[in-house]
């Protein structure tokens, strides 16, 4: 396998590292970029850990112009772009007659406005190369809506339908877009769950546990692969069953 260009947003999070890694251990080597904002000191030890090809690049994924900065900077160094993972996202969860204006338009802002940035950013490089991947982590919440998530659902519904009309407008210039939907994994997003919250969850999942962020940065991989060539516009779950 020739060597690739990844970008990886989110990636101070459990589920960014696991997905870095996951790239990092497919070719010795990969170039594997780590898109940060505020706290960034996991993506930093994994960039000293891996201090010849893993890198750390300041990015406000609801910024155009910050993402056309990252862009250029990671072409500057590698003079190519191979794969992005939109990984970035928010909750605020309340309900919808309790929720403000401002926490709508934060979720949306960062996981839905931030993966058209992205694909917008490094569309010139993969259509120029003629080839790229692109990988949207969008969520379960996309397809089976819960109570109390009108901005995130909504958001992430948007992502899915983003995803499936990217695909088909890229899909002769070589370059495919797909979504993966993680239902519960074990991330600081359900840090907030308490031990009767976490086994009510669980029993909702016919696999009867949370998924881990491995299982899904496996998947994230394969269909970033040369060999996922023909796999586009896919929406891929992976919730334990639930749906």
């Amino acid at each position: 396998m020739k060597p690739r260009v990844i970008l990886v947003t989110g990636a101070n999070g459990e589920l960014g590292l696991a997905i870095a890694r996951e790239f990092l251990k497919e070719s010795p080597e990969n170039a594997v970029w780590l898109a940060v904002n505020r706290q960034r000191d996991k993506a930093d030890a994994l960039a000293a850990e891996y201090s010849d090809r893993c890198h750390v690049v300041a990015l406000d994924v609801t910024q155009a112009a910050a993402w056309k900065l990252a862009a250029e900077q990671i072409q500057a160094k590698h003079g190519r772009l191979d794969v992005l993972v939109n990984n970035a996202g928010v909750h605020q969860d309340a309900l919808l007659a309790m929720m403000s204006p401002e926490s709508w338009q934060q979720v949306l802002a960062v996981n839905l406005d931030g993966v058209f940035h992205g694909c917008q950013a490094v569309m010139p490089a993969m259509v120029s190369q003629r080839g790229g991947r692109i990988v949207n982590i969008a969520s379960l919440s996309a397809l089976l809506s819960p109570a109390g998530q009108t901005n995130y659902a909504a958001a992430k519904a948007g992502v899915v339908a983003l995803t499936q009309s990217l695909a088909k407008e890229v899909a002769r210039l070589g370059v495919t877009v797909n979504a993966i939907c993680p239902g519960f994994v074990d991330t600081g997003a359900l840090a907030s769950m308490n031990e009767e919250e976490r086994k009510r969850a669980q029993q909702q999942i016919p696999m009867r546990r949370f998924g881990r962020p491995e299982e899904v940065a496996v998947a994230v991989r394969f269909l970033a692969c040369p060999e996922a060539g023909y796999i586009t516009g896919s929406v891929l779950k992976i919730d334990g069953g639930i749906l």
